[in-house]
């Protein structure tokens, strides 16, 4: 098995038997997960491999937030202890968590009914809304902010902004250094231009070099024509998961089981993060947004984290300027080699073109 983890040491910091049988979990994009079965039970394995997410005093933040969630009765799967009351345990320079196993599967936004849409919206206002409490506590402080990094399947939250109404004092200045505004399209115009010659250096040419180059050179003149609507600074900010997508919520039945996947917990602007997660949930092959549906997890959105139709308004707008800018499926592509997210492309890069075309639409979706 490659990338095999150093299971011995490991499980001697926990009470959790010897291990049977270890198998990749093929889902994680950054970090890697293991589904482990041992003489007391399963567990599913986690190594903090990306450096962006792998320190392992954010780890132990994560945990605790996760933790306390679970006492609220928000379902999440909190990582056991050690024989040292420590959730993180550092082997070899890497830092890994055990967690129990949870049984459930993922489901897109297809495969829900209008109802459960709006019990998928509601249960993101809980999130919202019980991090709000549970990271109060003496200690928790926002996160450095970290340069924008896409991911795929999980496009990476804008930097968040100031809210200076919902926050104490000393949460203000924080909130303060989280502030970042929004893609310069000048800098788009510059990368489009180098993705372009990197397409037309590709060889051997294929289908795919055929749909990027034609999504490039629509890209820059979609934003040519709209490179006046860049929106100001970000709205309300909080504590958001930060990466609230199909792959990191399990179903078991039609009820949630358990959000995973903590690894972006931070500052964001709360709204943005809700309007994210409809664009992946909702989104159709041909790129369209299912807007009944995102109509009614948008509702249920609103009433669980008290978020006003102009919040949700603005967030689609910083949303959308968002996906008109970002290109992170093509460079990971040409300047990594990385193909993980080519068969999200399609999709994910005709949603830009459709969510211009239909601007108005969406805004109505998400603020009636």
């Amino acid at each position: 098995m490659p990338h095999a983890p150093p299971l011995g040491a490991l499980l001697r910091r926990y009470s959790a038997g010897t291990a049977l049988a270890c198998e990749p979990v093929d889902e994680g994009l950054l970090n890697r997960g293991y589904r482990l079965r041992t003489t007391r039970g399963r567990y599913f394995l986690k190594h903090h491999f990306d450096p962006d997410t792998a320190d392992p005093a954010s780890i132990a933040r994560q945990h605790r937030a996760t933790e306390r969630l679970a006492d609220l009765g928000v379902p999440v799967a909190p990582p056991l202890p050690g024989h040292d009351g420590r959730t993180v345990a550092v082997v070899g320079g890497h830092a890994y968590a055990l967690h129990p196993w949870i049984d459930g599967r993922h489901r897109h936004g297809a495969q829900l009914t209008p109802g459960l849409c709006g019990r998928l919206g509601a249960l993101l206002g809980v999130v919202h809304a019980s991090l709000e409490h549970v990271m109060r506590a003496p200690g928790e402080h926002p996160p450095p902010t970290r340069a924008k990094h896409s991911v795929p399947g999980r496009e990476q939250p804008a930097p968040p902004a100031h809210e200076p109404e919902r926050t104490t004092p000393s949460e203000r200045t924080a909130h303060v250094e989280h502030t970042a505004p929004s893609p310069d399209p000048a800098d788009t115009f510059a990368l489009i231009d180098d993705l372009l010659a990197r397409v037309r250096r590709h060889r051997p040419a294929d289908s795919f070099d055929d749909l990027a180059r034609h999504r490039l050179l629509e890209r820059r003149t979609l934003l040519e024509r709209h490179a006046d609507r860049r929106p100001p600074h970000g709205g309300p900010v909080g504590w958001v998961h930060g990466d609230f997508h199909p792959f990191n919520l399990l179903y078991r039945g039609d009820a949630p089981a358990a959000i995973v996947d903590w690894d972006r917990l931070g500052v964001q602007p709360r709204a943005e993060e809700a309007v994210r997660a409809a664009a992946i949930f909702f989104v159709r092959p041909d790129g369209a947004l299912d807007l009944p549906k995102a109509r009614a997890y948008a509702r249920a959105y609103r009433r669980a984290a008290r978020a006003t139709p102009s919040e949700l308004a603005a967030a689609v707008h910083r949303v959308w300027w968002e996906r008109l800018n970002d290109f992170w499926m093509l460079r990971w592509h040409y300047e990594r080699g990385d193909t993980r997210a080519d068969s999200q492309f399609p999709a994910a890069s005709a949603l830009a073109v459709w969510w211009t075309q239909e601007y108005d639409a969406v805004c109505g979706a998400f603020a009636d």
